[in-house]
């Protein structure tokens, strides 16, 4: 039976927990793909499940993203194939790994214009994406948006797709480069919160309305000074906690706000079924081959250099979409 290096955890820590170990592999069971991987995403969800803040069973794999190369397909597997490209963003963790054995439903075709460190990079980023700007809120040409992070990998995708769908979002990040960057990928305007305060900057470039949307995924720091920047009726989407959990929430303050909406989404939910996954990297995968939306990999680590990796992330050191190279 083949191995395949494979970072695991035996408890939740630092990046020091990871460990680079030779796991034996086999054939893929009833619905379920062996897939060996070309490349590996790198996201915030793999910091939380190594250090705990979502729990796993321990020992566990970590990495929720990759793209590669199906090379067993198990019996019921219908829309993939021995040979065929392809990419996932979906539990079980597990994708930091040379190759591994796992359910198929949640991977889909990656098309031959898309290479693998795009796919590994962009699926769980770019259905984040689509999933807040496509399902969570229907926005409108015009509309006017706060997104926090604008600089990190969710944020440049969403602001390519925000300009091209004629939305006007408002990105902070946490340098004059950074907020460079997310001009450069298409945020009508930036802010960078360590010079700027947002909420003033929001008041004074919305001329006082306010926005229609709060996007975040910084959470405990930013979740205050949010809802201030919401204009009546607006909606408030916290979908991570870059800097710790948004703190228990006095639901009357939404209404002396503005009566707001508040709501946590996740990826997981909304690729729960096979029809719903496949629709969602449908439309993923059209902004990026029409050029939309443009996915650029800004940093590759190899994969026995993910504790690097891990820190770097940690640190705000990196920009756009990170990958791992097995």
């Amino acid at each position: 039976m083949a191995t395949a290096k494979t970072v695991q955890i035996e408890a939740p820590g630092g990046p020091e927990a990871m460990k680079l170990v030779d796991l034996e592999i086999g054939d893929p069971g009833p619905g379920q793909i062996r897939i060996r991987h070309h490349a590996i995403g790198l996201n915030y969800i793999d910091v939380y499940h190594r250090d705990g803040t979502y729990p796993l069973p321990l020992p566990a794999g970590l990495g929720m993203e990759a793209a590669g190369v199906v090379d067993a397909v198990g019996e019921g597997v219908t829309h993939l194939g021995v040979g065929d490209r392809a990419a996932y963003a979906c539990p079980p963790p597990g994708s930091y790994a040379e190759a591994r054995v796992m359910p198929a439903f949640q991977v889909c075709r990656l098309p031959d214009a898309i290479s693998f460190e795009q796919g590994a990079g962009m699926m769980l980023q770019g259905m984040t994406v689509q999933y807040l700007f496509r399902q969570t809120c229907h926005l409108q040409p015009g509309d006017k948006v706060l997104f926090h992070a604008a600089a990190g990998g969710v944020g440049l995708i969403a602001c390519q797709w925000a300009k091209a769908m004629g939305v006007e979002l408002i990105g902070t990040a946490g340098s004059d480069e950074k907020c460079a960057l997310a001009k450069q990928h298409g945020a009508a305007h930036v802010i960078n919160y360590r010079t700027e305060n947002f909420v003033e900057r929001v008041a004074e470039i919305t001329g006082g309305s306010k926005v229609k949307v709060v996007m975040d995924s910084v959470g405990k720091d930013t979740w205050d000074g949010s809802l201030d920047c919401l204009a009546p009726f607006g909606m408030m989407i916290t979908f991570g906690n870059a800097s710790g959990k948004v703190p228990p929430v006095d639901l009357g303050v939404l209404g002396a706000k503005g009566s707001l909406y508040v709501t946590r989404p996740t990826l997981m939910t909304y690729i729960s079924t096979r029809e719903r996954v496949q629709a969602m990297a449908d439309d993923l995968f059209e902004m990026v081959a029409s050029g939309k939306v443009k996915i650029n990999v800004n940093q590759t680590y190899p994969l026995s250099d993910i504790q690097s990796a891990h820190r770097d992330l940690e640190a705000r050191a990196t920009t756009g979409t990170t990958v791992i190279l097995p």
